[in-house]
């Protein structure tokens, strides 16, 4: 399957009926689920490995590691309703692989070979990605996660890292598409610029 292929059928999955201001509820776009897949099955992150994606919210990226080839996946999520999309999507394309969870991140506590998320931006709760990152950093060796591409993002996500054991393998700079579905968006189409992270348990402490 090419890149652009996985961004269309990701891109046409349903997004969140009712989504939540609090929990920062987008869909994760196409080309930015496709970006991130495609550069953990390149580096073999993908492929016959035991995922787990931390508030899968409606799967995209659960679907999607699917499609790569996955052994199995873990769909974390808290929200019911939106556990019932992501079954939904799963469903629609006959997807049997995936074992939803409805469970807060902080619960969830099964080893995996490869995390992938997209946890929230904390653009409403400051530090709401932290207990994704620490969990992921608790269950895995390998971290995929999308975190805003701006420098104190990057500092904090930096320092974080080497204090969690971990260090940064690669980092992709890439456009999120979001479109006004809260009351405070002024604009009808909100771009932003992400990074997309691989994060890898360093070895010798």
């Amino acid at each position: 399957m090419k890149k652009k292929h996985l961004a269309m059928i990701l891109s046409n999955l349903k997004g969140f009926k009712e989504p939540k201001p609090e929990l920062e509820q987008y869909k994760t776009p196409g080309n930015v689920a496709a970006e991130l897949l495609w550069l953990a099955h390149s580096m073999g992150d993908i492929e016959g490995k035991i995922i787990a994606d931390l508030g899968a919210g409606t799967g995209v990226l659960s679907i999607g590691a699917s499609l790569m080839g996955a052994k199995k996946v873990y769909a974390v999520e808290k929200d019911k309703k939106a556990l019932e999309i992501a079954k939904e999507n799963a469903e629609t394309l006959n997807i049997k692989n995936i074992e939803f969870l409805e469970v807060s991140v902080k619960e969830f506590d099964a080893r995996v070979d490869t995390v992938i998320m997209n946890p929230p931006f904390g653009s409403q709760n400051p530090k709401a990605d932290r207990p994704f990152l620490l969990k992921a950093f608790e269950i895995s060796d390998v971290v995929y996660s999308i975190h805003l591409a701006k420098e104190e993002v990057r500092k904090f996500i930096e320092a974080f890292t080497r204090d969690n054991s971990f260090k940064i393998t690669n980092r992709l700079t890439t456009t999120f598409e979001i479109p006004a579905q809260f009351f405070f968006h002024k604009k009808r189409l909100e771009q932003i610029l992400v990074d997309i992270y691989r994060f890898e348990r360093n070895k010798h402490g």
